[in-house]
């Protein structure tokens, strides 16, 4: 959307706005554009998924993810590698 300086300059409020909303909004001096206002992302990541419908939240909460138990020998028995915790990590995300 283009505005010109002096629209800009009487409706200064009503374009950050449309700008913090998302809108990306030209400026223009006599229908030459000359510079372009747009709204800072400062929502996470999640949040913005959200709001652009691309991520849904869940109905209920998810339960904590219980920690692993492993045996005096480990998990896969006698000199098996232990798992470090990025893959510990990532298994428990996949779930």
């Amino acid at each position: 959307m283009e505005v010109a300086v002096s629209a800009l300059r009487a409706e200064l409020k009503q374009w950050i706005e449309a700008a913090k909303a998302g809108e990306d909004v030209v400026i223009t001096d006599r229908g030459v554009p000359v510079a372009r206002l747009s709204g800072i992302e400062s929502a996470d990541l999640l949040t913005r998924l959200t709001r652009d419908g691309l991520l849904t939240a869940p109905d209920e909460p998810r339960p904590p993810a219980e920690p692993e138990q492993h045996g005096a020998q480990g998990a896969h028995g006698p000199g098996a590698r232990q798992p470090n915790a990025v893959s510990g990590l990532v298994r428990r995300l996949r779930r």
